[in-house]
């Protein structure tokens, strides 16, 4: 993100500028650059063709956008649509730098609800991380379909938190089972700090809608939206992440719903707590023996000719 747009920030921007990347110049070039992986699988599935009119929603900072007019070059006309005021701003001023101005609109709006754009005015619409946070994404998908043309096309990238979630209310089950007195220590602080970031009760996961759903629910989604062709990948990638200084670590989130660890220590751990887990992590992260799983749903369709 450019530090010298300024504007009034949101827990969107305040996520994209800063906890999704810990403030670290170095782990911020590795984070944009799995984001790259993403944007590229969504304008593969795109499918993007010269003359196209491309609605990208929840546009946050524009890499879906700005990679897709790198793509066609001028023959692109891109719509972005966020909630963020303040990420659409810095995203027009991007466009400004980057010279495509003329080639890009942005408006802010919800995705379950998009009057200002007309029926059958858009070629593609593309989405990366921004449909798990609606909480009606039938009626987003709905809204999709309507704005595009017959014969359109959509692509999506999706995170799929719900296997996290399951986590912190499994780890919630086991502490609960086990008798007063056990001596482990660690293991309630990971419960806490997991439990802070994801819904850890059946009841939070049905409700929250980055967990309230699956990949099968995705496709269902689109059957009863009218699409059609409806492809969907489920990519699982179990990894063991690059080593990064613990302050970097702990000034994280893996989603903008979600505080930081270091916020989570500083108001739900006391002194002797922070020192426990401390101890515990601390060394897996520094030297990166610690396993990371990403689990993203690519999903494409064509709206049908008639």
């Amino acid at each position: 993100m450019d530090g010298d747009v300024s504007f009034e920030a949101d827990i969107w921007s305040n996520w994209l500028r800063n906890h999704r990347h810990g403030g670290d110049a170095d782990y911020e070039r590795h984070v944009h650059s799995r984001v790259a992986a993403y944007v590229k699988r969504v304008l593969d599935g795109a499918k993007l063709w010269p003359d196209t009119t491309m609605l990208d929603i929840g546009s946050g900072e524009g890499a879906v956008g700005f990679a897709a007019i790198e793509r066609l070059g001028a023959r692109l006309q891109v719509m972005f649509i966020d909630i963020s005021p303040a990420l659409l701003r810095h995203a027009e001023a991007l466009a400004l730098c980057a010279g495509v101005a003329k080639q890009c609109q942005f408006l802010q709006a919800s995705v379950e609800r998009m009057p200002a754009l007309a029926d059958e005015t858009m070629d593609v619409v593309t989405s990366r991380a921004a449909l798990a946070y609606v909480a009606d994404k039938p009626a987003a998908l709905r809204e999709c379909f309507r704005v595009l043309k017959p014969g359109g096309r959509i692509s999506i990238g999706e995170p799929m938190f719900r296997d996290e979630a399951m986590v912190a209310a499994a780890l919630g089950e086991v502490l609960a089972a086990r008798p007063q007195g056990h001596p482990d220590r660690l293991l309630p602080l990971v419960q806490r700090w997991q439990a802070a970031q994801f819904p850890a009760t059946a009841e939070g996961i049905a409700a929250h809608p980055l967990t309230n759903f699956s990949e099968r629910d995705l496709v269902r989604f689109f059957q009863q939206a009218g699409f059609c062709q409806i492809h969907l990948e489920l990519h699982i990638d179990v990894c063991q992440p690059t080593p990064m200084p613990w302050e970097v670590f702990i000034n994280t989130s893996p989603h903008p719903l979600a505080p930081t660890l270091a916020e989570i220590m500083s108001t739900r751990f006391d002194a002797e707590a922070r020192g426990i887990f401390e101890h515990a992590m601390r060394p897996t992260v520094v030297s990166g023996n610690r396993t990371c799983v990403d689990r993203m749903a690519y999903v494409t369709a064509m709206k049908p000719h008639f």
